[in-house]
């Protein structure tokens, strides 16, 4: 018998069991640790001595409960869309005329990345800033990441994330919104963007997939570019070599054997936290340790998340479904809603505009001297208000 869709939303809280915590520190207790070559940093991998020093802190001095708390804050809820749960905080502003907005992670974040802007985003009178610049915010789990996992069966790619998240706001009631993301959140929010432009009134982006350099620039479309241009895509080709070179190992492995990579991550919570914390050093503005750049406590919420809910395969398989789509390795197909760009230097990959322009309806473009690939945990100022001006442009329109 066929069990009827349940498109109903049903009140969420976390309530982690003491049982999964003290399961939690046996493990951590356990850590059978490998060997490391002298002297050679983070070539390698992460260092065995700083990941030695984050899980002493990890087992006895973060506090799990502090977290949840914080977390509980917000409202959140559960609802199935396409077959999957889909879990989601829905924070409303104060502020009467507050614009709609669904903010989307990527891997390996979180919702726990958007803790520090959510308050000056939903009430920004109480945070010293204009109220008119609030905004409704509906903040989803990725269907496969943390509450909103595991899913359940083959598929779930961006665009279909898209899709069930546009359902998501049709549910909540919102007619007229906005979408930002980054990492993963970036394709899904100029997906929802380019299949929903009645619906979406812009797009804010921290990356914007398919603009960097992918081959060696020729002497023909560098002769084409103005001076500040031409530099750029030079410094955008090279970093995309030394990506190529030393950090798409993951995803290919997460784009072909997630499966295979999960039995460890599931199994170890140190492997689950050397996969991520690593990402979190190479991918930020930091020097030494992510602690330059995003807060350790907040990391290890992060990464909580993960192993709490035991979706390290599931959140893998995203790569997996893209890899395997059929549209993989075709042009993206262009979008016609307003977009914003906030690029950050130490972002994994250099933006050029004028491939960006192509595709996209690009109406703000903003560069910073500071921050890296997690902006909202890194510069959360400097995020916020490049968000706020873009979307100040669409307040007139009083969607909601």
């Amino acid at each position: 018998m066929t069990t009827p869709a349940d498109d109903g939303i049903h009140p969420f809280r976390i309530a982690v069991p003491d049982s999964e915590l003290e399961d939690l520190n046996q493990r951590l207790d356990r850590t059978r640790w490998p060997d490391q070559l002298p002297g050679v940093g983070w070539a390698y991998g992460i260092p065995r001595d700083y990941l030695q020093e984050l899980v002493r802190y990890w087992r006895h001095g973060y506090d799990w409960r502090a977290a949840e708390a914080r977390l509980n804050r917000w409202p959140q809820s559960t609802t199935t869309v396409d077959g999957a749960k889909i879990h989601f905080a829905h924070v409303r502003s104060p502020e009467p005329d507050a614009v709609p907005l669904i903010i989307t992670h990527g891997w390996p974040g979180s919702i726990v990345e958007f803790t520090g802007i959510t308050g000056p985003l939903t009430d920004p009178r109480t945070h010293g800033a204009d109220p008119s610049d609030a905004f409704h915010l509906v903040i989803p789990s990725i269907p496969g990441f943390g509450f909103s996992g595991p899913t359940r069966e083959t598929g779930w790619e961006y665009r279909r994330i898209a899709a069930a998240f546009a359902e998501l706001m049709e549910r909540l009631g919102y007619r007229r919104y906005g979408a930002q993301g980054g990492d993963w959140g970036s394709a899904v929010s100029r997906e929802l963007g380019r299949i929903r432009p009645d619906r979406v009134v812009g797009v804010h982006l921290n990356l914007i997939p398919g603009t960097a350099a992918v081959t060696e620039p020729t002497a023909e479309t560098l002769a084409g570019l103005d001076s500040a241009e031409r530099a750029r895509t030079l410094a955008s080709w090279e970093r995309t070599r030394e990506w190529n070179r030393d950090r798409q190992g993951y995803a290919d492995i997460q784009s072909t054997r997630p499966q295979t990579l999960a039995y460890a991550l599931t199994d170890s919570p140190v492997g689950q936290l050397a996969w991520i914390a690593e990402k979190f050093m190479e991918w930020t503005d930091s020097q030494d340790r992510p602690e330059d750049a995003v807060d350790r406590d907040q990391l290890l919420t992060n990464v909580m998340l993960y192993w709490l809910t035991g979706t390290a395969g599931s959140s893998a398989r995203i790569y997996y479904e893209r890899a395997h789509a059929d549209y993989w390795g075709a042009p993206p197909e262009p979008s016609t809603t307003p977009t914003a760009l906030a690029a950050f230097p130490q972002e994994n990959f250099i933006p050029l505009r004028h491939i960006a322009d192509r595709t996209n309806n690009i109406v703000q473009w903003s560069e910073f001297d500071r921050g890296g690939h997690f902006a909202a945990m890194e510069e959360p100022d400097l995020l916020v208000d490049d968000i706020r001006t873009f979307f100040r442009r669409f307040r007139t329109a009083s969607p909601g």
